[in-house]
């Protein structure tokens, strides 16, 4: 894989509640300067980036109901709607990790299924926080997923302790196979961890530090 190739394969992300203009603009100039597939950002920044980042390959994504995914599902379709609206091209969303912990896999499907419908044709990456998951309740997640029409399942925040692991993004490969994506994200900060995870079965890696893992890379 070089580095083009890579490149196209990394959501550039800047999901800090601190994050700036001049760390969103930034985060924009290096997305089109390296050619990365989307920016990751919090919504209100959607329709600034969509701006800027107009006529080029570079996609913005939001992250709805981010970090923690405990936002109403009404807020939820709300967000993913503005976002919609406000040029987003992707979308990626946190579950509701509590409803399931409660035993409420039904409602946890429902919502991913209204934000998918909500974001019309744009592909949903759905967040499943691995690290405060079971092996059975990550596999009902991946699987629900799948039910509801999203594009990917995705590992992790970042923002609720460990991120992405070679061995849950094996997992996630092996319960969507082909028909799903796979996020990898949360504390990748390196080439060779972002290759481990692309051979484990990524096909996106968000990051933060995407400057520095394309760095790595041949041309």
């Amino acid at each position: 894989m070089n580095r083009a190739q890579l490149a196209k394969m990394i959501d550039h992300s800047a999901l800090h509640p601190y994050a700036t203009r001049v760390d969103i603009d930034e985060l924009c100039n290096e997305a089109m300067t390296h050619g990365f597939a989307t920016v990751c950002v919090n919504p209100v920044w959607t329709s600034y980036c969509a701006k800027r980042l107009a006529g080029t390959d570079v996609k913005v994504c939001p992250a709805i109901g981010f970090p923690l995914g405990a936002t109403t599902a009404h807020v939820k379709l709300e967000e993913t709607r503005e976002a919609v609206r406000h040029g987003a091209g992707e979308i990626d969303m946190v579950i509701n990790v509590g409803a399931l912990k409660s035993g409420c896999p039904q409602f946890v499907e429902e919502e991913i299924a209204a934000v998918v419908k909500a974001a019309a044709t744009l592909p949903v990456k759905v967040i499943i926080e691995t690290c405060l998951l079971s092996k059975q309740e990550k596999v009902a997640v991946c699987k629900m997923a799948m039910r509801a029409g999203a594009a990917f399942v995705k590992t992790s925040t970042g923002f609720n302790g460990a991120g992405a692991t070679v061995e849950d993004v094996r997992l996630m490969r092996e319960i969507v196979g082909r028909l799903l994506g796979v996020k990898a994200a949360g504390g990748i900060r390196t080439y060779e961890q972002a290759c481990a995870l692309i051979e484990a079965g990524a096909t996106r890696i968000g990051t933060s530090a995407g400057v520095e893992i394309i760095a790595e890379a041949k041309d």
